[in-house]
């Protein structure tokens, strides 16, 4: 008997400070849109509900619903995004995205769909850089919650490190450059090129 799948909800992820690019990541357009419409447009397609993680004191978007960074998870980067949500709905599982990754599409979120595994904490991606998983498009269960919580209370707050340290189905992602991300002004042009060139 096949283990039930929790039903899927996306999580934007988009709590950080952009201090490197000097601008907010979710605004930029490289789509014909702001990222963070973009990437609330692909996982609407696969996901029962969409929602943005930010900072309390963050301004939403337009009409994302929103999960604020609980208190005690405050200031602690992506994880404490991912554990807010995992908190305030235990009953579903999340494919979290960050927001600063232009070349993911519907066949990535529909990838990491096909090739998940109920029973491990996560399904993620290895990077093509250095074979690690890339916990920012990845699927993570709910279950995982305590044992994550867990790791985070150990001091354990970089969420690859999490992933390198559970039971995480990893993949291969067709497209070297889906996990490419923007961090500065310089990413940005560069990542402008390469899709002139694609």
């Amino acid at each position: 008997m096949k283990p039930t799948k929790p039903k899927i909800f996306g999580l934007i992820l988009a709590g950080g400070s952009s201090r490197r690019m000097g601008q907010d990541k979710a605004l930029l357009d490289f789509h014909g849109v702001a990222q963070i419409e973009y990437i609330y447009q692909l996982l609407e397609k696969s996901c029962a509900k969409v929602y943005l993680s930010k900072r309390a004191d963050q301004q939403g978007y337009k009409d994302i619903a929103s999960i604020n960074d609980s208190h005690e998870f405050t200031a602690k980067g992506p994880l404490g995004g991912i554990l807010s949500a995992m908190k305030e709905f235990p009953e579903v599982s999340w494919i979290v995205l960050a927001c600063d990754l232009p070349f993911v599409t519907e066949e990535t979120i529909q990838t990491l769909i096909s090739n998940r595994d109920p029973l491990k904490i996560a399904t993620a991606f290895t990077s093509s850089y250095d074979n690690l998983p890339e916990p920012l498009c990845a699927i993570w269960e709910n279950h995982g919650y305590t044992s994550i919580l867990k790791l985070f209370q150990e001091g354990i707050q970089c969420p690859r490190k999490v992933l390198i340290k559970s039971n995480t189905r990893l993949i291969s992602p067709k497209d070297a450059h889906w996990l490419d991300n923007i961090n500065t002004p310089e990413d940005l042009e560069a990542l402008k090129h390469l899709k002139t060139r694609s």
